[in-house]
């Protein structure tokens, strides 16, 4: 879950904030209604491999923040007769060669 406050919020109640943060929270700081910080839990940050974390920065990637259903595995997969999905990869892996 993403929690929002303000700069001025976060002040007052920083002690509160980071017990969300450690507990796993995600908490954005906004000045003026903008985002200008995003608070993490470490222990999380430091457990994704530098690639990830980059890839999220640039905005291409979003990391869930719960664990998958105990039944993801067991959901059926779409339909994609053509192979589409596997051509698309294949290609991709040969151009960043």
């Amino acid at each position: 879950m993403v929690q929002t406050t303000t700069v001025s919020q976060l002040k007052t109640s920083l002690s509160a904030y980071l017990r969300r943060v450690k507990s796993g929270e995600e908490v954005v700081v906004t000045e003026h209604g903008r985002p200008i910080a995003r608070l993490l839990p470490l222990a999380s940050a430091a457990s994704v491999p530098e690639h990830v974390r980059d890839l999220e920065a640039q905005g291409l990637l979003k990391r869930g923040r719960q664990p998958l259903p105990a039944d993801f595995w067991d959901l059926p997969r779409p339909a994609d007769p053509q192979g589409a999905v596997r051509e698309a990869v294949v290609r991709e892996r040969e151009e960043s060669r």
